[in-house]
């Protein structure tokens, strides 16, 4: 009977030392780098076909735009990466200022780093919440304009029998500033910017930057918990000082 009891024990040990806080928080940012970074790039392609294809004519128009899009995905690519890295090294992070790590390094050694990186973590940590709500904030901008056509189509289907009023509802993609104020056409009016939203590209446009903005929020969440995380570490390490009492988030 003394095994079972021991492998109880053991196996009590070892969930006690989880930094549960710290594995949500990885949970959560790589769901959500992975859900921003995936639809983020596909939606940017799906943009640059749909502004091709109907409010463009001349490469010249769209060229910029086009550049800048190929910008931003390289951008995604290092943001997958950095962010991988990052969240690995704070679930490190986590585990290593727990209760077990402290006894098998030494209560004043574990400390002393422990509070380094911890101060160094949430300064890291706070910087990137601070840059991800700026994100998050620009995710918002194409779900903004994709909403605004959504609703003027609407608008054009309730009044189909007015063909005068339809010709005057248009969504001016120079306006978003998506194309110079040279460009032409650079905007759809009536019929024409229905039958836009009723295309497979639109649809699949609009739902994946949705996706997008999701995935941006769901990653500043993830930061936010992070730095609970790492806060709470730093403040109870400082508080124990070299009492060798463990901590856990």
């Amino acid at each position: 009977m003394s095994c079972p009891i021991g492998c109880y024990d053991c196996c009590m040990k070892c969930l006690g030392g989880v930094p549960y806080c710290s594995l949500v928080a990885t949970l959560l940012c790589f769901s959500g780098i992975a859900l921003f970074c995936g639809c983020g790039h596909q939606a940017l392609t799906e943009t640059e076909r749909l502004i091709e294809t109907y409010f463009a004519r001349n490469l010249q128009d769209y060229i910029t735009l086009a550049y800048l899009i190929q910008y931003f995905q390289y951008v995604i690519y290092g943001l997958a990466s950095f962010f991988f890295l990052y969240c690995i090294v704070l679930l490190a992070e986590g585990f290593y200022t727990t209760s077990a790590t402290k006894q098998t390094f030494g209560e004043f050694r574990s400390t002393l780093c422990g509070r380094c990186l911890s101060s160094t973590f949430i300064l890291i940590t706070y910087l990137l919440v601070v840059v991800w709500l700026l994100v998050f904030a620009f995710s918002a901008l194409p779900v903004y304009f994709f909403y605004n056509m959504d609703t003027t189509c609407h608008t054009i289907t309730v009044l189909t029998e007015t063909p005068a009023s339809i010709n005057q509802l248009c969504i001016d993609a120079r306006q978003y500033g998506l194309l110079p104020w040279n460009a032409m056409p650079g905007k759809a009016c009536g019929m024409t910017l229905s039958t836009v939203c009723k295309t497979r590209e639109f649809r699949l446009t609009y739902d994946l930057y949705i996706a997008t903005f999701a995935g941006a929020g769901i990653t500043l969440l993830a930061l936010l918990t992070y730095m609970v995380s790492t806060t709470y570490n730093f403040a109870l390490l400082r508080y124990l000082g070299r009492k060798g009492i463990g901590t856990r988030c």
